[in-house]
Parts: structure tokens; sequence; C-alpha cells
């Protein structure tokens, strides 16, 4: 799926494209819509990239099945 912002909006509001991904991704996050993975995936940036930018928002990270399923797959570790 494809979610185009225009550009005069972007510009009018101060933020960079990659500022208004990262607020998307937070707050789907913080909506526990998307897991950490897939918000990290929406703002462009890598899982730990992420993380550090909610660390800066002191935003805790939700940490469940589903992320260590995913991360498990990603490692290659079943049990």
């Amino acid at each position: 799926m494809v979610i185009t912002v225009p550009d005069s909006i972007v510009k009018n509001s101060g933020l960079t494209e990659a500022q208004v991904r990262l607020g998307v991704a937070i707050s789907l996050f913080q909506m526990e819509i998307f897991t950490l993975t897939q918000a990290a995936k929406v703002a462009g940036l890598h899982r730990v990239q992420f993380q550090e930018e909610l660390a800066k928002r002191k935003i805790p990270v939700h940490y469940g099945i589903e992320e260590l399923e995913e991360d498990m797959k990603t490692l290659n570790i079943s049990f």
C-alpha cells in the first residue's frame, strides 16, 4: 500500500519526508497496531535505530510474542 501526502502539506508542516514516516511509524507502534519491526520498516530504519528514536522520546518498547517470533525467524531459530 502506498500513502501519498502532497508535497505542499509536508512542506507547510516544516517536516521532512523521513520525519513524517517516523511520526506515522511511532504513532502506529504506540497504538500497538504495528510491531517494532513493522514500525521500523515503515520509518525506513533498522530496528535498533527505531528503538533509539523511541528512547529519545521516552516511549517504552513493548516486546511481545509476535516480535520474539519475528526475531527467531530472522535468526533462523526454532524450538
